[in-house]
């Protein structure tokens, strides 16, 4: 279960053959991102696990999740960005059902990142996953 957005990146990802290409895709997504307001970069944001510095700031209206990030990271902040299309506009209730390792699995990530930055995803899914359950 993944979203349209999400989707696109899938398509976008067969496209492109070589794992450089697919770098500057998600570099791409990150430059494509509007900042986090310096104002929402607090500790409440902060997600822990991150070799990189990383802040989600969730939005909740009408059981239709979404949120917003960033990192001083450009892969990392990418990887926000991807997380973004994967999980935005779904309900709470869809968020919580998607099995989000297996459709990054898709992608490919999990052979091409660093363990740092394959523990940073899991923090941010983890995180994405509290917000979500309400336990955050």
């Amino acid at each position: 279960m993944a979203t349209r957005d999400f989707e696109d990146i899938v398509d976008d990802f067969e496209f492109l053959e070589e794992w450089e290409d697919r770098y500057r895709y998600i570099i791409e997504q990150a430059k494509l991102m509007a900042p986090l307001e310096e104002a929402l970069k607090v500790p409440a944001t902060k997600v822990d696990g991150c070799a990189s510095q990383v802040w989600l700031h969730p939005n909740i209206s009408n059981d239709i999740f979404s949120f917003e990030g960033d990192s001083d990271a450009i892969i990392v902040r990418g990887l926000i960005a991807v997380l973004r299309k994967l999980f935005n506009g779904l309900s709470v209730q869809d968020v919580l059902k998607v099995d989000a390792h297996s459709e990054l699995a898709r992608l490919g990530l999990n052979d091409h990142l660093s363990a740092q930055r394959s523990n940073g995803v899991r923090a941010m899914i983890e995180r994405i996953r509290s917000i979500a359950s309400g336990q955050v």
